[in-house]
């Protein structure tokens, strides 16, 4: 995707049966409710559940349930029950805005995880902003989402106050990654190709500046279209270009194809991609011809850091089908944060849900932090994540090995 008991937790409070209104609903038969009755809380989830991306959309709604039934088994927020609405967004930006004006029209829903994808966000944000329903995304990393679209040019303006985000940002992992290839791994012509979309035409043309800025070369670039499989052309253009690595901004339905591609068409070098392409999926894709591919993911790997240990287990004794994959300490804290902002606001109103919930539940992000899954979690003024870590993974013997971690620093 950060705990003591999955979380160390902020203040308890006081026990005993709440009177909870408005937003909320009262259930007496819930799941996982309060004794005697209660109120309702609902949390959205947003993600690619079929199609090409399910194995991380899934890893998010999993993941997210998860939350979702420590936050009643603890008994988190007295008196609430908490449950998930998870709806398919088969990473279509035109799904991802039905999906929002759907979550909207549910009066229980007073927070959302997701979206995967940063375009599909876009279709998003201004649908939840409108309704002043928080959206926190464990997985969008496109700048302009928080910040603005002049971010570049130095103009940071933050475009809605109800987005939030557990993943940190392409400019740093677009930096990170350029630092690594040619500082590290010693790669100074680097053939450049992105997919088209928000996330990967953004991460690429990040990288690429900063790898030249660095000293490397940018010896060739092209373009592919979502969906594509042969990629025979492009590999060609590589080989033509004497490049000695290649940098994808995309996803890994069509990186691991082109990846096995430009190999067979005589170019013995990596492929280094984002969070989009670090999935055991891509590997599969790739035919056996991913060793000594890279990623760049967010944050450290979930199975090295002490505080998701228990997310972990927990996980794998809930029996889920699917892992939790790349996303799915991310979206556990994305929940956590909207059960913090939930219980934030119950204790500020005399143990009761108030009438304007969801704007004080938006107003309450802005001041939760607390230990999760992925580490420290808290976000600044833009929405943002304070956490920079980032990874560099590479396939060793056919499999995901986390090589190098760190805060990009210029």
């Amino acid at each position: 995707m950060r705990h003591r008991s999955l979380l160390v937790l902020t203040s308890i409070l006081t026990t005993g049966a709440l009177t909870l209104t408005a937003c909320g609903s009262r259930d007496d038969s819930a799941g996982g409710g309060s004794e005697g009755g209660g109120t309702t809380v609902v949390i959205g989830v947003d993600a690619p559940l079929t199609g090409d991306l399910s194995a991380l959309g899934q890893g998010i709604k999993n993941s997210v349930d998860l939350a979702v039934k420590t936050a009643n088994k603890n008994k988190e927020v007295p008196g609430v029950t908490f449950e998930i609405k998870a709806l398919d967004d088969q990473a279509k930006p035109s799904s991802g805005q039905q999906n929002a004006t759907t979550l909207v029209a549910d009066s229980d829903v007073l927070g959302v995880v997701g979206p995967l994808n940063s375009g599909v966000s876009q279709s998003m944000q201004k649908v939840f902003a409108d309704a002043g329903l928080t959206q926190v995304s464990p997985a969008n990393t496109s700048p302009d989402l928080s910040q603005g679209s002049k971010w570049a040019d130095g103009d940071l303006k933050r475009p809605f106050k109800t987005y939030f985000r557990t993943a940190t940002t392409d400019i740093i992992q677009g930096r990170f990654a350029a630092k690594y290839y040619y500082e590290t791994a010693k790669k100074k012509k680097v053939f450049v190709i992105d997919d088209k979309q928000t996330y990967g035409a953004g991460l690429a043309k990040i990288f690429a500046e900063e790898f030249e800025r660095l000293g490397g070369k940018v010896v060739g670039t092209d373009r592919l279209n979502v969906g594509e499989k042969d990629f025979s052309a492009i590999a060609d253009k590589v080989k033509a270009a004497k490049a000695d690595s290649v940098y994808y901004g995309g996803q890994y339905p069509e990186a691991g194809p082109l990846s096995d591609q430009i190999k067979k068409a005589g170019s013995d070098i990596p492929v280094m991609g984002g969070d989009g392409i670090y999935d055991p999926e891509f590997i599969k894709l790739a035919n056996n011809n991913a060793d000594g591919d890279y990623a760049t993911s967010v944050g450290q790997p979930v199975e090295k850091l002490p505080s998701a240990k228990e997310f972990i287990e927990s996980y794998n004794a809930a029996g889920y089908k699917d892992p939790y994959a790349a996303y799915g300490g991310y979206s556990y804290d994305a929940a956590w944060s909207i059960i913090e902002a939930v219980k934030a606001v119950v204790e500020a109103n005399d143990g009761k849900l108030p009438e304007d919930a969801r704007s004080k539940v938006v107003e309450a992000m802005s001041d939760v932090s607390f230990d999760g899954v992925t580490g420290k979690v808290s976000y600044d003024d833009f929405g943002d994540t304070t956490n920079k870590q980032l990874t560099v993974y590479q396939v060793k013997d056919g499999e995901w090995v986390s090589v190098e971690s760190g805060t990009y620093t210029g």
